[in-house]
């Protein structure tokens, strides 16, 4: 556009945008554009998050390789740790302070070493996940994924190292005369209520550790608390026989203490359905819904703030 001057030269005009008075959203609304790491709504995060579900599997199976890759016994360790953990609580818990009592040696030791392998399938997710966002920052800025495929890699990542601890622990049960019978079949889906549980307790505990990167140190601690609170060296009921009976129920009802319990009574004979707390699959059922729903909600509301600042 041009105007001629008072002089008789001619001068140029800009001409005027398109998006003049235009506000910054409408704006974006007109040329398709969004903010950069805004969360997503929570369907579209879980088609996000299924979208990745390749990235989740290789990401966790790399880093079940490269945990025990500087060891000599490499993978061996996913196998000898639990079981070293099982023989120090049975030569502690087991001869010296006769935690056992109640129940003879071939039902107490697959009791005890069940106990240390299943809790420590919860513990290693959970110790994972704390450090699931904080502990891989460079991660987290460097690629726009769903965050929440770390957690949930992590926790995948802890039971493919129980499955092949299982072999040892089936071991060990036949070993002690419990031999293998349809109520094994249970372990599967107590497993896979308890991976479910475990799952939305990492989301949980990894929203928190990224906002506070000192968790990770209160939680060997916290985590201790817990496994000497679910039984795993004794049995609650015949423990706390002399102690109010809510107590029991409580302790019982805890999900560590379910998952273990439901996993006991499929493998060891001599462990009956009469030292588990009713209603123990709804128990369990309700526990793995509630914390995986309830876990993945509570990470997602915090998506677009994990790596900043």
């Amino acid at each position: 556009m041009s105007e001629t001057t008072h002089d008789g030269t001619v001068a140029m005009t800009k001409p005027v945008s398109p998006d003049e008075g235009l506000t910054p959203a409408r704006l974006a609304a007109k040329y398709g554009l969004s903010v950069s790491g805004a969360r997503p709504s929570l369907v579209e995060y879980v088609r996000q998050l299924w979208g990745r579900r390749h990235f989740i599997l290789a990401f966790s199976q790399a880093k079940l390789t490269a945990q025990y890759s500087q060891a000599k016994l490499g993978q061996l360790w996913q196998v000898a740790t639990p079981l070293l953990n099982a023989f120090v609580y049975f030569t502690i818990f087991g001869l010296i302070l006769d935690a056992g009592r109640g129940m003879p040696k071939d039902v107490y030791i697959p009791f005890l070493v069940t106990g240390v392998f299943v809790f420590t399938f919860t513990q290693s997710s959970a110790m994972a996940g704390v450090r699931a966002i904080s502990g891989n920052l460079g991660l987290v800025r460097a690629l726009h994924f769903p965050r929440a495929s770390l957690p949930v890699s992590f926790a995948l990542q802890q039971l493919q190292q129980l499955l092949a601890s299982m072999i040892v622990l089936f071991a060990v049960v036949i070993g002690f005369g419990s031999y293998p019978s349809l109520s094994w079949l249970l372990v599967v889906p107590a497993l896979v209520l308890q991976f479910l549980f475990n799952t939305g307790l990492a989301l949980i505990v990894a929203r928190m550790g990224a906002k506070t990167p000192d968790l990770a140190q209160l939680m060997p601690f916290i985590m201790r608390t817990w496994m000497y609170a679910s039984g795993v060296m004794f049995s609650i009921p015949i423990m706390l026989e002399d102690k109010p009976a809510w107590l029991a129920d409580v302790l019982q009802w805890n999900p560590a203490a379910v998952y273990m319990d439901l996993i006991r009574f499929a493998l060891i004979d001599g462990y009956g359905s009469e030292n588990l707390p009713p209603h123990v699959w709804a128990v369990a059922l309700g526990w793995a819904v509630v914390l995986a729903v309830g876990g993945f909600v509570y990470f997602w509301k915090a998506e677009e703030r994990y790596g900043r600042g």
